[in-house]
């Protein structure tokens, strides 16, 4: 199997895939990780994503919804019950849509690190077998 670029790794876990072979589905339920590919059986137990994609969504969903409450202040829109609907259900889309997406992408980028730093180990050990 061919490593993938960054850009496609990234993708890949952003439409919640597989980073390894982009086939199998990343996660069984909304944010519930499979533990593994179904397609290529890649291992995702040692990736674990926390706190990060939580932090990465409420960063995303303020840019997004404060301009936007701040447009409807500034135009005089009126600020009642209909202004506060609107700005709750803007924020709950935003993070329903983000969520499991950003969870997605650090969890490929963990996969990514795990790879190279696999990699780096094996050149390491057989360099080590070389000069011995």
């Amino acid at each position: 199997m061919e490593n993938p670029t960054l850009p496609t790794l990234l993708w890949r876990g952003f439409i919640g895939r597989c980073p390894h072979c982009g086939q199998g589905a990343l996660f069984c339920a909304y944010l519930k990780q499979n533990d593994a590919c179904l397609y290529c059986s890649q291992d995702f137990t040692a990736f674990r994503a926390e706190d990060g994609p939580a932090w990465v969504t409420i960063l995303l969903t303020g840019h997004i919804v404060i301009p936007v409450a701040l447009g409807m202040a500034r135009h005089d829109t009126d600020p009642g019950t209909g202004t506060l609907c609107f700005l709750i259900t803007l924020t709950l889309a935003c993070v329903f849509i983000l969520l499991p997406r950003s969870k997605g992408v650090f969890i490929a980028v963990l996969w990514l690190l795990a790879r190279k730093r696999a990699q780096s180990l094996s050149l390491l050990n057989s360099s080590e077998k070389i000069q011995s």
